[in-house]
């Protein structure tokens, strides 16, 4: 009888756990630099989750057109956000785990960067290239080449559902 107790009992200690850890969300990555002197490629996901993705703010609550911009083209792009790393590095002064998270509060307002890299990912994903894609685009610099003066003029229209 003691041993049929201590089998149920452990066979719910290990579903529960199982349970658990399903629910705990999935680690951003980073890549090792490819050669000496570089430094690592900034956290990202390598694939969405099976979930629902945390909003982006509401792009009206912020005062320039930009800003207002980014945010709104990053809630049409969370997918793609979501699997792509920051380089200013906002995985390491604020525990981000991909670029998505910069949009998820007030971060991508006041860094060009992520603005930068948001529409970037935004533009490329219209143009039907892959997360991965998009990703090596954004590691080799390329985010840095996004014309922001045609994101400055007047607010996009918001997205209908």
């Amino acid at each position: 009888m003691n041993r049929t107790r201590t089998a149920i009992f452990a066979t719910i200690a290990v579903l529960a756990f199982a349970g658990v850890s399903a629910l705990v969300p999935q680690r951003a990555a980073s890549r090792v630099p490819q050669s000496e002197g570089t430094e690592p490629i900034p956290a990202f996901h390598t694939e969405v989750p099976k979930g629902p993705l945390p909003a982006t703010l509401d792009p009206k609550q912020f005062d320039d057109v930009l800003v207002q911009n980014a945010y709104t083209l990053a809630s049409r792009a969370k997918r793609v956000l979501y699997q792509q790393p920051c380089y200013c590095h906002c995985d390491r002064s604020q525990g981000h785990g991909s670029l998505l998270d910069c949009f998820t509060g007030k971060h991508a307002a006041e860094c060009g960067v992520c603005i930068r890299e948001g529409l970037y990912s935004y533009e490329q994903s219209r143009k039907g290239k892959t997360a991965a894609q998009i990703r090596e685009g954004i590691e080799k610099g390329e985010w840095r080449q996004v014309d922001v003066s045609k994101y400055q003029q007047a607010p996009v229209p918001a997205a209908t559902k």
